[in-house]
């Protein structure tokens, strides 16, 4: 059995999914802080960890970093609420294997909690092992040569945007170029590193992704490169690094500019020579492996302010593929969207037909920070709730279905501060103060008002998606009269 731990500063949160996760056959224990969680996972070892990205101690930055440092390979759930998705986003670059929104839905957290464990077996039984001194390596399946939806799942669209990026892809992949790929997180940069590999000539070879965001420093080279056996404290055995794993194939390394300049030094090296050696060992190995790199920062900038070896990144820029975010690809929205829900459909074992009006005008509004991986999760979830043939719009989260407003009032609150510098004109009339205060009030008591409604008033969920307290919540409503 599967274990897992839990880690909320709410118990009764802790006791709910203990309950559940017990009733599906893992093994649960739950914290209520980030040291206590810290130490059961030291001691309990567990094969997956759930955590609230807000801890009374620690910040789930910290909590996740901590984890990493010491189990880089067990996945880790982010429990947040939806007004925090940005803040979730950029957790999931240092290694969170994915987020799950509050209110909790068991049916939700039971698909990604396999699915996470899932994935991490695959990836523990796709690894390098080293027997009698001889590396096996598992190879990649060739890739189907499909013009607009590609094997990892990463769908191009059929848009101007996409059929450029599209063909960019086809005309670098058969070369063994290095490449960077931009964008930012969520957009979908290792899909398209993977749909290279699949269209090369690489193809049945081996390819291997490292998020050099979530390694630690002290674990990067070992990670990259390899080790013999007490080579340190802690080398218990030869372990093959990425490069040997993916010798004879690609190489992706996702959010580059992470790496610490000692590691960027000793990969300059490898690309330079093509050949390296594992931390500890004398022997030279040769490489045969194309690189792909992938950030969502500009490299050049990173290495102007000292951040990246400009060397390494002119060894890298052979050719460079922008990857647009979801807001300025709106023409394939409804085909990101159908191709998510189908596969949510299968995962579901649902069958929702498609979209209402309503809700697809909403996706076209909305700015979607979380690219594509925001848009899968929100469908997922909507169709774990849905209970009719389309997804309608009660079951989208309340700032997707409220950004126009929420849109409208950020605008109403900046524009006249930039006017009032612009034009310095004096404020003699005092009618254009109240104006923007009940401007905010409406909007505001209107927000309340509807996550109080989405959730039968029940004030406790409702304070969590507003991402305040329940003091707070009842304060609003006592000022606002509800």
């Amino acid at each position: 059995m599967k274990k897992i731990v839990v880690v909320d500063d709410e118990a009764d949160i802790c006791f709910l999914l203990k309950r559940f996760l017990s009733k599906n056959e893992f093994i649960v224990e739950t914290a209520q802080t980030g040291k206590e969680g810290l130490a059961l996972i030291e001691s309990f070892e567990p094969d997956l960890v759930m955590t609230d990205f807000r801890l009374g101690d620690i910040t789930g930055t910290e909590l996740l970093n901590a984890i990493k440092a010491k189990r880089p390979h067990v996945p880790v759930l982010i429990i947040t609420g939806y007004s925090d998705i940005k803040v979730a986003v950029n957790v999931m670059k240092l290694g969170a294997y994915d987020y799950i929104t509050k209110p909790l839905f068991p049916d939700e957290i039971l698909v990604t909690v396999k699915k996470a464990l899932a994935d991490a077996e695959s990836d523990k039984s796709g690894e390098t092992e080293f027997v009698s001194g001889v590396a096996e390596t598992t190879t990649a399946k060739p890739g189907r040569k499909v013009s607009h939806k590609m094997k990892a799942g990463y769908v191009m669209g059929q848009s101007e945007v996409a059929d450029n990026l599209f063909r960019q892809v086809d005309l670098v992949a058969p070369t063994n170029f290095s490449v960077i790929i931009y964008g930012e997180s969520g957009s979908g940069k290792e899909a398209i590193a993977h749909e290279i590999h699949n269209r090369s000539r690489r193809k049945d070879m081996p390819f291997v992704a490292m998020d050099c965001g979530a390694i630690s420093k002290e674990l990067a080279g070992s990670e990259l490169f390899g080790h013999e056996k007490g080579s340190f404290t802690g080398a218990l055995q030869t372990k093959i690094g990425h490069f040997e794993m993916a010798n004879g194939g690609t190489l992706f390394l996702d959010e580059v500019s992470n790496l610490s300049y000692e590691i960027q030094v000793a990969l300059l090296r490898v690309v330079q020579e093509r050949k390296m050696r594992r931390i500890g060992g004398s022997k030279e190995i040769e490489l045969d492996v194309r690189i792909i790199v992938a950030s969502n920062e500009r490299l050049l900038d990173s290495a102007r302010n000292g951040k990246f070896r400009e060397d390494l990144y002119y060894r890298f820029n052979e050719f460079t593929i922008e990857v647009p975010a979801l807001r300025n690809r709106k023409d394939d929205l409804l085909l990101f969207a159908n191709t998510f829900l189908e596969t949510t459909n299968g995962e579901l074992n649902k069958d929702v037909k498609g979209f209402s009006d309503e809700v697809m005008k909403d996706f076209v509004n909305y700015s979607w920070p979380g690219n594509l991986r925001e848009l899968k999760n929100v469908i997922k979830r909507a169709t774990l709730l849905s209970d009719g043939d389309l997804i309608e719009e009660k079951s989208l989260p309340f700032e997707i279905v409220n950004y126009s407003k929420l849109k409208d009032l950020d605008d109403e609150v900046s524009i006249p501060v930039a006017a009032t510098v612009a034009v310095q004109e004096p404020m003699d009339s005092e009618d254009s103060k109240p104006s923007l205060k009940t401007v905010a009030n409406e909007a505001e008591y209107d927000m309340i008002m509807q996550v109080l409604r989405d959730v039968n008033f029940n004030k406790s969920k409702a304070a969590r998606l507003l991402n305040i307290d329940r003091k707070t919540l009842y304060n609003k409503m006592k000022q606002f009269d509800i």
